[in-house]
């Protein structure tokens, strides 16, 4: 923190206020806090009187928890007329699973050569 005044928010959440830096450490020390600036880009600077370690471990969790979270993605089974019975039960097994993750699931039946004649026959 190198610029004075700072906002300052207590360790509840009030707000007290714009003060100079050297006060609110002062505040923070006398609570056996921290001062943490939460929002350097703002004008005055945003700090908060808490404890920093559990800041950073709340910060840590938040990563995690966000990284955790399964992106839907587009799952494309490609078939073609000709597939066999074993072949499109293991394929539609594959689908299941992926529904279960939650994963969107396209079937494609694809035509090479003769087959286009014989659009019906992919329906």
């Amino acid at each position: 923190m190198r610029l004075s005044p700072i906002r300052v928010v207590d360790q509840e959440g009030k707000m007290l206020g714009v003060i100079p830096t050297s006060e609110a450490m002062r505040t923070a020390m006398d609570a056996g806090l921290d001062l943490v600036e939460v929002a350097p880009n703002e004008r005055p600077p945003v700090c908060r009187i808490m404890d920093y370690g559990k800041f950073k471990y709340e910060q840590k969790r938040k990563a995690a928890n966000s990284a955790k979270q399964h992106q839907v993605q587009l799952k494309e089974i490609r078939l073609r007329p000709k597939t066999g019975e074993h072949d499109i039960d293991f394929k539609v097994k594959q689908a299941r699973e992926f529904l279960i993750h939650k994963d969107k699931v396209k079937f494609n039946v694809q035509f090479k050569g003769r087959e286009n004649a014989h659009h019906d026959r992919g329906r």
